[in-house]
């Protein structure tokens, strides 16, 4: 699967003529060849995350959103009118899901086209490669991101930013972003680090290990996973591995999209031998402000350090 192409829009089989109108109006697009001797014509040029080039000349003025990530992006940009289409799990904030729909993993080709986007704005972790070809196809562009770290966010945030003339706006959201995360990690730093178990699923158990964006979030928000020594960035566990574990706080998102049962909880209550369960630490946070990379993840991380180090917010607001 070759996902690291550059975004080329001019063709080199047509006739000059045809070359010269084509170009023409790919200016007015405001979206140009991303072949090298076009660059001197592009006043900005953007590298995504898979490595491909995108050329502006302008602001993209129609967009698509590939992700509930991005959306919020573009919101807190104050991007509403420019937003032609979002996903189906697009919710926030409310305005989104007046928005037409495209679809998510899978999204509809179509629909997409009809919408006439001149820029869209897709996740690396669902976006199919046959789904990046026929927008290649198209001639369609692209801009794929891949958040794997905190602050991968708000550096996604102030390139969004740039490349829709937003950079100060962009500016503001990152540096609020950025000291909210200094504030959560200073107010932890120096506490005990107690064992925090992530519930995806009970049946078989799944959680979260090294690789995946809430194993860092429980770390910065000051716990130790009992996943971290896995392999994978979603393992799957026996009880007998989380009985030796001994998990001191049971996490369980919960929300529209994902979510644990209360049923499915209270379960996890018969293995009386867990710290978790002798102490009565079951704590259930919002799953749509831990596994969407935008503006509030730092809602998110506040969200799991209060669950995990509750004494070091007693003195403030609960949210």
């Amino acid at each position: 699967m070759c996902l690291c192409l550059a975004v080329l829009w001019a063709s080199g089989l047509a006739l000059a003529g045809e070359r010269d109108d084509v170009s023409m109006k790919r200016r007015q697009q405001g979206i140009l060849t991303g072949m090298p001797f076009m660059a001197n014509l592009a006043s900005r040029t953007f590298v995504d995350d898979l490595g491909r080039k995108l050329y502006l000349a302008k602001p993209p003025v129609r967009i698509v959103s590939l992700a509930p990530s991005m959306t919020e992006i573009l919101y807190s940009l104050g991007l509403d009118e420019e937003i032609v289409g979002v996903t189906e799990f697009c919710d926030y904030p409310p305005q989104a899901l007046a928005k037409p729909k495209v679809g998510y993993s899978n999204p509809n080709v179509e629909s997409i086209v009809a919408l006439k986007p001149d820029l869209i704005l897709a996740p690396s972790a669902f976006l199919r490669a046959d789904t990046l070809a026929k927008l290649e196809q198209l001639k369609i562009a692209t801009f794929v991101l891949d958040a794997k770290t905190i602050e991968d966010i708000p550096s996604h945030v102030q390139t969004i930013g740039r490349m829709l003339d937003r950079a100060q706006a962009a500016g503001r959201v990152a540096t609020e972003m950025r000291q909210q995360v200094a504030v959560i990690r200073a107010a932890v730093q120096a506490l005990p680090r107690p064992r925090v178990l992530y519930v995806l699923n009970s049946q078989p158990l799944i959680t979260v290990g090294p690789g995946s964006f809430i194993h860092q979030m429980i770390e910065l928000a000051g716990g130790v996973n009992v996943a971290g020594r896995a392999q994978t960035p979603y393992p799957r566990l026996s009880m007998e591995e989380v009985l030796k574990e001994d998990p001191e706080l049971l996490l369980f998102p919960v929300g529209t999209a994902e979510s644990i049962s209360e049923s499915e909880q209270q379960q996890w209550r018969r293995w009386t031998t867990l710290s978790a369960v002798k102490h009565q630490r079951f704590h259930q946070v919002p799953a749509d402000l831990l596994n969407r990379p935008g503006p509030r993840i730092t809602q998110g991380l506040e969200v799991l350090a209060r669950s995990i180090h509750p004494e070091a917010f007693s003195r403030q607001q609960r949210p």
